[in-house]
This record gives structure tokens, C-alpha cells and sequence, in this order.
């Protein structure tokens, strides 16, 4: 930007009477700025997808911690049917628990950070 700056300091480039020119000028300035406020836009809606995915998957894990604590379940004194079966599922495949988990929140994300469309 500074040599820029140096440049134009040194010829001295005389600006075109033409009215044109400063219409053009204007007319790009004008899409500059429409293109700064774009992209702003955009960050903004990635933040707020971002901290909506945030506040969803806090909000759910605190739901499921409470369910938990106000429905406590005792595995060992069941012996047969469903509880069983799941703690048995739990304690076989507890390294593939994240999985779905992060699929979840990649797929919120995206949903969330993408694009409306209008119709």
C-alpha cells in the first residue's frame, strides 16, 4: 500500500475530465463495498451458526444429563431385556460412542452455516 502511495505521490497522474470516469470510479467503489458487506454478512451468519450449534448441543447434553440423573437405572439388577442387551452394546462398541456424536455436529454445522435458498 505504501508504495502505492509513493508512486502516486511521485507522477502525479492527472484524473480524466471526463465525467464518465468518476461515474465508473464510483460505480466500482459502490461494488467494492457491496462485496466488503457481503462477505461480512457471511462471516457474521458463520458465527452465529457456529454459537447455535453451541448452545444446541450444550443445551441437549445437559437435557440428557438430567434425564439421567432423575431416571437413574440399575444395570445390574437387570438381568434380561432391553438394559442388558444396550449395556452389553455399550461396553463393546463405548470407542465408536463419539461417532455419531461428531457426525451430528458436522451436519448441524453445515445446515446451519449454509445459505438460504429463495425461491
Amino acid at each position: 500500500m505504501k508504495e502505492i502511495e509513493d508512486f502516486l505521490r511521485e507522477n502525479r497522474p492527472a484524473p480524466k475530465d471526463d465525467p464518465t470516469f468518476i461515474l465508473e470510479t464510483q460505480r466500482r467503489m459502490q461494488q467494492v463495498e457491496g462485496i466488503k458487506a457481503e462477505v461480512d454478512r457471511q462471516r457474521r451468519h458463520g458465527r452465529v451458526a457456529l454459537i447455535l450449534a453451541l448452545a444446541a448441543g450444550l443445551a441437549l447434553g445437559m437435557f440428557a444429563s438430567v434425564i439421567a440423573f432423575l431416571y437413574p437405572v440399575d444395570v445390574e439388577s437387570a438381568s434380561e431385556g432391553i438394559v442388558q442387551s444396550l449395556r452389553i452394546f455399550l461396553q463393546e462398541y463405548r470407542q465408536y460412542l463419539l461417532l455419531p456424536v461428531a457426525l451430528l455436529a458436522i451436519t448441524l454445522g453445515i445446515v446451519l452455516s449454509r445459505k438460504p435458498v429463495r425461491l
